[in-house]
């Protein structure tokens, strides 16, 4: 998927390509998030769709819930997508920098070895 360290890096094209392709997937996993915890908030919360949209778009960013769960099944809802949430959000944020941290270390990684070769 990536290069090896002993390879070049790869053209500022071919990189841009392949940060479109990761934001892409992180795109995916953000609209999964938002989309299952929109659903719960409906469900088993008993709010309006776009009342359970801002719920879950709260969670999921560590922002914290708007409405107050009134029913057994929202609060158990409400606490399981809190806890998804938490780690969702770091993936997004793992899968969207992956490309540009790895070119930086890889970047970084070649000046290193070019320094003893003189």
């Amino acid at each position: 998927m990536f290069e090896h360290y002993q390879e070049p890096l790869k053209p500022r094209k071919e990189f841009v390509s392949r940060q479109i392709q990761y934001l892409a997937f992180a795109l995916v996993i953000l609209l999964l998030s938002i989309g299952i915890g929109t659903v719960g908030y409906h469900v088993f919360g008993n709010l309006k769709w776009l009342d359970s949209f801002l719920n879950a778009s709260m969670i999921l960013t560590g922002m914290g819930p708007v409405d107050k769960m009134e029913t057994d099944g929202g609060k158990v809802f409400s606490a399981l997508y809190a806890l998804f949430s938490g780690v969702a959000f770091l993936t997004f944020v793992g899968v969207l920098f992956a490309p540009v941290y790895h070119r930086f270390l890889h970047r970084f990684h070649l000046d290193a070895g070019n320094k003893g070769d003189d």
